[in-house]
This record gives C-alpha cells, sequence and structure tokens, in this order.
C-alpha cells in the first residue's frame, strides 16, 4: 500500500510559536542564597535536640502581672460551677500550673493525614512566670524532632485549654502522633474547650464567637500591623517551604503567640465571672442571663433564679427580656414557687408580651379556678396576636391555640 505522503496538519504547539508565544515549562527563578532568610534571623529561638533530631522552638517568658488587653496572665482559682460544667472533676482540683494553653497553625483546615501542624504553640505557668514556646517545622522531615520536643514541653501538665482544639487541634496532633508510631501525650488529659464556653457566655450578645472577636468585645486586645489573617498562613508557609526566606514566618509566629495570651487570660476571665456573677466583672445584663441559663441547666435552680432577678433589673433588649422572663417564670414554677413565677408572668404582660397573657391564662384556668380571669388574658393575647406584625405560621399558631381555649373556658363559664 502506497504511503500518504501529505503533511500533517500543524500542532497548537507550532501554532502558538508561529504567533511568538513561547511554550514549555517555564522554570520560576529561585531566590539567590543571600535572600534566603532562615527562621533564626527572623524569631530568636533556639535547637532543641531529641532522639529523632533537632527541633526550632521560639520561648518567650511573661510575668504574671503582663496585661494582655484589658486582663492580667496572673490567674485566679478556677471555679467549681466550671469544672461542672466542662464535667471533669479535675479542672477545678488541680492547680492551675497543671494547665497547658495550645494552638496551632497547620497546613490546611481540611485535617486528616494530609494536614500537619507546622507550629505548635504551648504555653504554661511555671512558678511567678508564663512560658510561651512555639515549636516550628522547619522542614516537614523534622516533624518527629518537634513532635517529641512538644511532648517534653507539656509532660508536667495534665489538662488541655484550646479554642475549639477538641475538634481540631487534638485529633489532628494525635493523628501526627500515630503516623510517626510515637505515643500521644496528650492521652488522659483534662480538654477544657473555651470555645464551647465562649457561646454559652457570649451567644445571646455576640454575633461572631471566634477567637479574635472575643478578644476585641470582651478582653480588650488590640493586634498589631504584625498580625496576618488565618486563611493566609498555610500559603505563607507554603511559600517558605519553597523559597526558603522564612521572613514572612514572623506575622505567623505572632498570630500564634496573641492566640495562646488570649486563651490564658480568656480563662482567668470566664473564672472570675463564673466565680463571682454578681460581681463588677460582669457588666452586661445579657452576660449575667447567660450565666443563670448555665446554672438553670446544672440544676442550680435557686442561683440560677436570683441571677435572672439580677439580669432583669438591667438594660435588656425587649426581646431577650422577655425570653429571661420566661425562662424566670418557668423555673420558678418549677421550684413550685407559683407566686413569684405570676409576678413575672404580671410583668411581662404589661409590656404586652403574648406568652405571658397565655401562661396567665393558664394559670387562672388550671389553679386559681377564675374563668373570667383566663378568658381574660386570653381575649388580649388573641387581640396582640392579631395587631402584630407575626408571620403567618405564628399568628396561625396563636390563633389556634388561643381560640381553642377560648372555646373551652366558654364552656366552663357555661356561655355555651
Amino acid at each position: 500500500m502506497k504511503a500518504d505522503n501529505k503533511p500533517s496538519p500543524p500542532s497548537l504547539s507550532d501554532r502558538l510559536k508561529s504567533l511568538g508565544v513561547k511554550v514549555g515549562v517555564t522554570k520560576r527563578p529561585q531566590p539567590k542564597l543571600a535572600d534566603r532568610i532562615p527562621i533564626e534571623d527572623v524569631v530568636k529561638g533556639d535547637y532543641r535536640q531529641t532522639r529523632y533530631g533537632e527541633s526550632f522552638v521560639y520561648e518567650q517568658r511573661y510575668p504574671l502581672n503582663h496585661l494582655h488587653g484589658n486582663i492580667a496572665l496572673r490567674p485566679t482559682p478556677i471555679p467549681a460551677i466550671l469544672a461542672e460544667w466542662a464535667k471533669d472533676a479535675r479542672i477545678g482540683n488541680l492547680p492551675i500550673d497543671k494547665f497547658v494553653f495550645f494552638d496551632t497553625e497547620t497546613s490546611g483546615l481540611a485535617g486528616g493525614t494530609g494536614t500537619y501542624a507546622f507550629m505548635v504553640g504551648a504555653g504554661r505557668f511555671e512558678g511567678d512566670e508564663f512560658i510561651l514556646a512555639q515549636f516550628f517545622l522547619r522542614d516537614p522531615s523534622e516533624e518527629p524532632a518537634m513532635l517529641k520536643a512538644l511532648a517534653e514541653f507539656i509532660a508536667p501538665c495534665e489538662i488541655l485549654v484550646s479554642y475549639n482544639g477538641k475538634s481540631f487541634d487534638a485529633p489532628l496532633l494525635q493523628t501526627r502522633y500515630r503516623l510517626h508510631d510515637m505515643p500521644f501525650p496528650f492521652e488522659g488529659y483534662a480538654h477544657l474547650d473555651l470555645l464551647h464556653l465562649a457561646r454559652r457566655l457570649w451567644r445571646d450578645r455576640l454575633a461572631s464567637r471566634t477567637l479574635q472577636s472575643i478578644e476585641e468585645h470582651i478582653l480588650g486586645v488590640e493586634r498589631t500591623s504584625e498580625e496576618v489573617p488565618g486563611y493566609e498562613i498555610p500559603y505563607l508557609y507554603f511559600d517558605y517551604l519553597r523559597d526558603k526566606d522564612a521572613t514572612s514566618m514572623k506575622g505567623v509566629f505572632y498570630h500564634n503567640e496573641i492566640d495562646i495570651l488570649s486563651l490564658a487570660t480568656l480563662l482567668n476571665h470566664a473564672g472570675i465571672m463564673l466565680a463571682n456573677p454578681f460581681g463588677k466583672n460582669v457588666e452586661h445584663s445579657l452576660d449575667v442571663i447567660a450565666i443563670a441559663k448555665l446554672f438553670e441547666d446544672l440544676h442550680r435552680w435557686d442561683e440560677a433564679a436570683h441571677l435572672y432577678e439580677h439580669g432583669l433589673k438591667g438594660d435588656l433588649p425587649e426581646d431577650d427580656f422577655a425570653r429571661a422572663v420566661k425562662r424566670l417564670a418557668v423555673l420558678q414554677r418549677r421550684r413550685g414557687d407559683i407566686g413569684e413565677a405570676v409576678r413575672w408572668w404580671e410583668q411581662a404582660a404589661e409590656e404586652s408580651h403574648i406568652y405571658a397573657h397565655v401562661e396567665l391564662a393558664k394559670h387562672y384556668e388550671h389553679r386559681v379556678k377564675d374563668f373570667g380571669k383566663a378568658e381574660e388574658h386570653a381575649l388580649t393575647a388573641l387581640e396582640l396576636a392579631n395587631g402584630n406584625d407575626f408571620p403567618a405560621y405564628e399568628r396561625e399558631h396563636w390563633e389556634g391555640e388561643l381560640n381553642h381555649r377560648l372555646g373551652r373556658l366558654e364552656k366552663k363559664m357555661g356561655k355555651v
């Protein structure tokens, strides 16, 4: 068979070349050796020798009177209520030098075996100082040495303190230790995750409960221009691995340092609030109500009732006032103090809260057997339901319940 001698059509590469476009892989120019700033020139750390090799550690020491925002580092006794809420008696029984505050900076947020912590910050109290150590991974090959150095630092401790560490940081570190067949140093530790506590205390007052939001609104911390956003940190580290220029790591060390200091002062501040919720450190009425809810959930009903009453004397937004009165009235009824419950329902009814009129209608119908008074409150509630700009589903709910109640009351009064 005769060969086909027709020329083949030009390839895409040929067409691009004809247009003057360069094709092929262009190597990114590597920085000159003189431009590669090592980590020890950025932060004045040292090298810790371990059985797995060297690990770079940057250590700082703070006096206990050091102010982080408006709060001093000097620890105060952990109140029993905090240990009760955390469901671990060790948190209230062990001294503060058994606590370790930790946070990681990672190569990503997905978790799993492909994500590693290239920096772990850990702080603990020792004598009259707070020691903050940051363990940095100059190269992924140094991970066993870094993990070993971290384990040696936290060895005296028995309680972890973190911010979202239960869900992310601790499981991630456990995975890394297991991958290297190393014992997990946090095994059996108590764990106090301050994110969950922050949600309990400030959910109704703050739109965001990120650590930086807590710093701004609760601790009075202002981060400097050294701060780098958390979402940038993995990319900065990858740039460092590629270029071996550690200049950008200074901001990452700063970010991690502030996180650790914030953990220590947040625990201090929250402990003071819970130990004395009637004191001057609890400035906002919404915070008092939040603590009252926490006490109520722990079945400390007498203390919770007093806290609700204390919080209701302050300046609360209308909706929060209504919710707090409702919870207090229910709590008083649970405690068997119907008179106090009625008093709070009547106060809320004067403020035109539908639920209060409904509760009073129930009270007068079932307890007092004053059907006329019960009808009066039910009619007022129905009028409020029709007069307010409620969503259709909410209006239908109130109308259905109240019409059913009014029909039953009419029968009891012999009107039908």
